[in-house]
């Protein structure tokens, strides 16, 4: 069988898509897993050694955080202005405190930097972070923490966003209506005699995918030798917000429609946490069984710390309203499984708009500390 689902790797993707829905499906006092639960699917397949080739992670990746942009365009920067010191702050607090956390580690467990600082990558989901790690530490232990607290980092965060508006009895429907009487306004004049290529737009979807990769693809230098660059995460993400801003330029029609971009929102968090999960599962009882299960503790405290310390300051001290500072926690956890669940539990696509505001702010936090923590300790 195993060699069955190796060999036949559409049947095998779509086999984990089958039951991951079937299973996030369930609900517990109003509470389900959703699209994650195709993660914990996907990591029992990698558990069982079966392994999907990387590009199905990597076009799951792009597919979805450039139909996040283009979704999110049209309000993201109105809502940007708004309320641009406060995403740029939790982004550099919830990473910071991860930092802190991973110092603590350092100093106070056996636990070395190798393997902290890819628990840290991770407990943030952040694929760039374990880049990062791997090639400041030069050490597989970077890779068996990420693997190690990656799936509790995920479901966490999606566990969060739906228990966080029940604790704090958010009246959903009225913070729905409020928020996007703040973050209504479309800058695209539909007045404009535009030239469109397809009805649907996939040809300015692709046009923003190329875009992207290759924005995606520049390096800044930043002192003492360390680099930063955006990504097949950051870079599309970037470009879908503008392609979803300006709608048309020079005549030229760039829309998508929404129901071309959610489906392809979907699939592409579907393929995404397939790719990931099969990885993450490789290995994952075995890590457990060498480092104990402290290890997995260690990862789940940096996963939770870093969102209760980033919802305090979001919703106490720069009073944020709570689709607001739930979408810039996802942001600020660069958490993409999260972004899907808080858009199906706040039933608004509007909450990307925070996501995207603060999501590039925590990627380049990350790169920097990364790199910094793997210097001095």
């Amino acid at each position: 069988m195993k060699d069955f689902l190796i060999a036949n790797p559409i049947f095998t993707i779509f086999l984990i898509a089958l039951v991951g829905y079937g299973f996030g499906r369930i609900s517990i006092k109003g509470m389900s897993l959703g699209t994650a639960a195709v993660l914990l699917v996907a990591l029992a397949f990698g558990h069982f050694g079966i392994t999907i080739l990387s590009v199905v992670q990597d076009l799951g990746l792009v597919v979805f955080v450039t139909a996040v942009g283009f979704i999110a365009g049209p309000k993201f920067f109105r809502n940007f202005r708004s309320n641009a010191i406060a995403y740029v702050i939790l982004g550099v607090i919830i990473v910071l405190v991860g930092i802190i956390a991973v110092i603590a580690l350092v100093l106070i467990t056996p636990i070395g930097t190798d393997l902290a600082i890819g628990l840290l990558a991770g407990a943030l989901t952040t694929t760039p972070g374990l880049g990062v790690a791997i090639e400041a530490t030069g050490s597989p232990l970077a890779s068996i923490g990420y693997g190690i607290a990656y799936p509790f980092g995920v479901i966490g965060v999606v566990l969060f966003v739906q228990l966080v508006p029940r604790i704090f009895k958010t009246d959903m429907v009225k913070e729905r209506e409020q928020y996007q009487k703040v973050a209504n306004g479309v800058n695209v004049d539909s007045k404009k005699k535009t030239l469109s290529f397809d009805p649907l737009g996939y040809f300015a979807f692709a046009l923003a995918v190329v875009l992207g990769v290759l924005l995606g693809k520049v390096t800044i230098p930043l002192p003492g030798g360390i680099a930063f660059s955006l990504g097949n995460s950051g870079g599309p993400l970037i470009a879908g917000l503008l392609f979803g801003h300006f709608g048309s330029i020079a005549r030229i029609d760039f829309k998508v429609k929404k129901e071309t971009l959610v489906p392809l929102r979907e699939l592409g968090l579907m393929l995404f946490l397939i790719g990931a999960g099969t990885k993450a599962g490789s290995g994952f009882i075995q890590v457990l069984q060498d480092y104990g299960v402290m290890v997995f503790v260690y990862g789940a405290i940096m996963t939770l710390l870093p969102m209760f310390v980033g919802l305090f300051f979001a919703l106490k001290v720069m009073k944020l309203s709570m689709f607001n500072s739930l979408g810039s926690i996802c942001g600020g956890m660069t958490s993409t499984p999260a972004l899907g669940t808080l858009i199906r539990v706040a039933e608004t696509d509007d909450v990307a708009t925070s996501y995207a505001a603060t999501y590039p702010i925590a990627l380049a936090i990350i790169v920097i500390t990364f790199q910094l923590v793997c210097i001095i300790f």
